[in-house]
Protein backbone atom coordinates (compact mmCIF):
# COMPACT_ATOMS: atom_id res chain seq x y z
CA UNK A 1 0.00 0.00 0.00
CA UNK A 2 1.15 3.52 -0.75
CA UNK A 3 2.03 5.67 2.22
CA UNK A 4 -0.75 8.15 1.39
CA UNK A 5 -3.78 7.68 -0.85
CA UNK A 6 -5.83 10.70 -1.94
CA UNK A 7 -9.11 10.34 -3.79
CA UNK A 8 -11.45 13.18 -4.68
CA UNK A 9 -15.18 12.90 -5.27
CA UNK A 10 -17.78 15.38 -6.52
CA UNK A 11 -21.16 14.32 -5.19
CA UNK A 12 -24.66 15.66 -5.81
CA UNK A 13 -26.26 17.61 -3.00
CA UNK A 14 -28.91 15.05 -2.09
CA UNK A 15 -30.06 13.13 0.95
CA UNK A 16 -29.98 9.91 -1.09
CA UNK A 17 -26.62 9.10 0.49
CA UNK A 18 -26.41 5.32 0.84
CA UNK A 19 -24.36 4.67 -2.31
CA UNK A 20 -22.12 7.70 -1.63
CA UNK A 21 -21.37 6.59 1.91
CA UNK A 22 -20.62 3.08 0.63
CA UNK A 23 -18.19 4.51 -1.94
CA UNK A 24 -16.43 6.72 0.62
CA UNK A 25 -16.19 3.78 3.05
CA UNK A 26 -14.58 1.28 0.63
CA UNK A 27 -11.12 1.27 2.27
CA UNK A 28 -12.58 0.86 5.77
CA UNK A 29 -13.72 -2.74 5.22
CA UNK A 30 -11.71 -4.40 7.98
CA UNK A 31 -12.13 -1.77 10.67
CA UNK A 32 -13.78 -2.86 13.92
CA UNK A 33 -15.41 0.57 14.22
CA UNK A 34 -16.88 0.54 10.72
CA UNK A 35 -20.46 1.23 11.91
CA UNK A 36 -19.32 4.19 13.99
CA UNK A 37 -17.39 5.66 11.05
CA UNK A 38 -20.37 5.08 8.73
CA UNK A 39 -22.74 6.87 11.12
CA UNK A 40 -20.42 9.88 11.47
CA UNK A 41 -19.73 10.08 7.75
CA UNK A 42 -23.45 9.91 6.94
CA UNK A 43 -24.22 12.64 9.49
CA UNK A 44 -21.43 14.83 8.09
CA UNK A 45 -22.84 14.54 4.57
CA UNK A 46 -26.40 15.24 5.77
CA UNK A 47 -25.19 18.41 7.52
CA UNK A 48 -23.36 19.54 4.38
CA UNK A 49 -26.46 19.02 2.23
CA UNK A 50 -29.05 20.47 4.64
CA UNK A 51 -27.17 23.21 6.47
CA UNK A 52 -24.36 24.00 4.02
CA UNK A 53 -26.08 23.71 0.65
CA UNK A 54 -29.55 24.44 2.06
CA UNK A 55 -30.84 21.30 0.29
CA UNK A 56 -30.22 22.96 -3.09
CA UNK A 57 -29.84 20.15 -5.67
CA UNK A 58 -27.93 22.52 -7.97
CA UNK A 59 -25.06 22.64 -5.49
CA UNK A 60 -22.38 19.98 -5.04
CA UNK A 61 -20.36 18.33 -2.30
CA UNK A 62 -16.63 17.92 -2.71
CA UNK A 63 -15.13 15.10 -0.69
CA UNK A 64 -11.46 14.23 -0.41
CA UNK A 65 -10.62 10.87 1.15
CA UNK A 66 -7.11 10.56 2.52
CA UNK A 67 -5.71 7.29 3.80
CA UNK A 68 -2.45 7.23 5.71
CA UNK A 69 -0.82 4.39 7.62
CA UNK A 70 -2.44 5.70 10.83
CA UNK A 71 -5.58 7.57 9.77
CA UNK A 72 -8.70 7.55 7.63
CA UNK A 73 -9.52 11.19 6.80
CA UNK A 74 -12.44 12.75 4.93
CA UNK A 75 -12.69 16.41 4.00
CA UNK A 76 -16.26 17.38 3.13
CA UNK A 77 -16.83 20.75 1.51
CA UNK A 78 -20.18 22.25 0.60
CA UNK A 79 -21.03 25.31 -1.51
CA UNK A 80 -22.49 27.21 1.43
CA UNK A 81 -21.35 30.32 3.28
CA UNK A 82 -19.92 28.30 6.16
CA UNK A 83 -20.84 27.75 9.76
CA UNK A 84 -19.82 30.43 12.27
CA UNK A 85 -17.26 29.45 14.90
CA UNK A 86 -19.81 30.05 17.64
CA UNK A 87 -22.13 27.43 16.06
CA UNK A 88 -19.48 24.69 15.82
CA UNK A 89 -20.58 23.28 19.16
CA UNK A 90 -20.62 19.59 19.83
CA UNK A 91 -22.86 19.33 22.86
CA UNK A 92 -26.33 17.93 22.76
CA UNK A 93 -29.01 20.61 22.45
CA UNK A 94 -30.46 21.66 25.80
CA UNK A 95 -34.01 21.36 24.47
CA UNK A 96 -35.15 17.76 24.08
CA UNK A 97 -37.52 18.80 21.29
CA UNK A 98 -34.84 20.73 19.33
CA UNK A 99 -35.02 20.08 15.58
CA UNK A 100 -31.26 20.32 15.07
CA UNK A 101 -28.04 20.21 17.00
CA UNK A 102 -27.49 16.49 17.39
CA UNK A 103 -25.46 16.09 14.21
CA UNK A 104 -22.30 17.81 15.38
CA UNK A 105 -22.49 15.94 18.67
CA UNK A 106 -22.65 12.62 16.81
CA UNK A 107 -19.82 13.58 14.47
CA UNK A 108 -17.55 14.40 17.42
CA UNK A 109 -18.46 11.10 19.10
CA UNK A 110 -17.72 9.06 15.96
CA UNK A 111 -14.33 10.51 15.03
CA UNK A 112 -11.02 10.98 16.79
CA UNK A 113 -10.35 14.36 15.20
CA UNK A 114 -12.78 16.98 13.84
CA UNK A 115 -11.62 20.26 12.27
CA UNK A 116 -13.20 23.10 10.32
CA UNK A 117 -11.80 25.31 7.59
CA UNK A 118 -11.48 28.98 8.48
CA UNK A 119 -14.57 29.80 6.40
CA UNK A 120 -16.51 26.94 7.98
CA UNK A 121 -17.76 25.24 4.82
CA UNK A 122 -15.26 22.39 4.92
CA UNK A 123 -15.25 19.78 7.65
CA UNK A 124 -12.35 17.40 8.16
CA UNK A 125 -13.11 14.23 10.07
CA UNK A 126 -10.49 11.64 10.93
CA UNK A 127 -10.47 8.20 12.51
CA UNK A 128 -7.31 6.57 13.87
CA UNK A 129 -6.77 3.22 12.16
CA UNK A 130 -6.59 -0.02 14.11
CA UNK A 131 -3.12 -1.46 14.39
Amino acid sequence: MKLFQWTEFILPSTLQLKSHVRLLMEPVLGEKSRDLIQLGLHESLVNAVVHGNLSDPQKKLRVRRIITPNWFVWQIQDDGIGIKKSKRLFNLPSELEAESGRGLFLIHKCFDDVRWSRKGNRLQIAFRRST
